[in-house]
């Protein structure tokens, strides 16, 4: 039997896209919670959250004027910071293979390079969301729970929480497409902090015209305003609109690179 050649390498015609992007999937999944990594990054997301959400409990608890509040608020204030941590987890699934070479017998077990990148992306994306969304209810409750009775917990949770999932995924999407683009660890964790926390800080407090205006053009801008809602200029729509053009931009070069460069290139 002969193999059949493809834009994104050979591969045996036996083998249909499902089984081998359910194989890939399997194969991502073993390897993602083998590596100690995972592990801190996850950590390093709890202590952040809940680290915060309680702090922010206590001082509910002796503050009058916060009596009454939403404990759901803790959700999105401590998405911010924590979100670096399930962002640093996605983009490493990525760059750690180029890091060790161990992208050459990855492509070798996996030809067809879209399906690699389709799984590790919906992987990582899922992986990221769902800690984000866990360790934010998570944050609530011990929000909830520091406050004395302080906070109230309303029936507008479901919203809060697909706000976080929303915010996540598309920055897990974001750093898996700068980690198949850059292939450098270093080179995609100062990328995402520079579009997610430096810029959208730095640019409003230039005395640039457009500063302002490129700010709210980056997906750092855009998680602000949906989390916090700070932010002059931008609506739900605008935010929403600039994370999911950022996430699919960054997906498209990074497979561009993949299928079109040598893995060593």
């Amino acid at each position: 039997m002969t193999a059949t050649v493809t834009a994104d390498g050979p591969q045996r015609p036996d083998v249909s896209v499902v089984r081998l992007l359910a194989r890939t999937c399997a194969a991502e999944w073993t390897r993602l919670w083998t590596v100690r990594t995972t592990w801190l990054f996850l950590a390093a997301g709890a202590v952040v959250m809940v680290g915060i959400a309680a702090a922010a409990g206590s001082s509910a608890a002796s503050d009058p004027d916060a009596a009454g509040d939403a404990a759901w608020i803790a959700a999105e204030f401590t998405t911010l910071p924590g979100q670096f941590a399930f962002l640093a987890l996605a983009l490493t699934l990525v760059t750690s293979d180029y890091a060790t070479g161990g992208i050459v017998p990855t492509l070798q077990w996996t030809t067809r390079r879209t399906v690699l990148l389709l799984a590790r992306s919906l992987l990582a994306v899922t992986v990221a969301t769902t800690a984000a969304v866990l360790l934010a209810l998570a944050a609530v409750l011990t929000a909830l729970t520091a406050s004395r009775g302080a906070l109230e917990l309303p029936s507008d949770g479901a919203d809060v929480l697909a706000t976080v999932a929303l915010v996540v995924g598309a920055g897990a999407s974001l750093g898996v497409g700068l980690g198949f683009l850059l292939r450098s660890t270093a080179g995609v964790l100062v990328t995402v902090f520079l579009v997610m926390l430096v810029l959208p800080v730095m640019l409003p407090n230039l005395p640039l015209e457009w500063g302002d205006d490129i700010a709210r053009r980056l997906p750092g801008t855009g998680a602000v305003y949906l989390l916090v809602g700070e932010v002059d200029g931008m609506t739900t729509t605008s935010s929403v609109t600039v994370l999911l053009v950022w996430a699919g931009a960054a997906l498209a070069l990074g497979w561009l690179r993949l299928v079109h460069t040598d893995a060593n290139g």
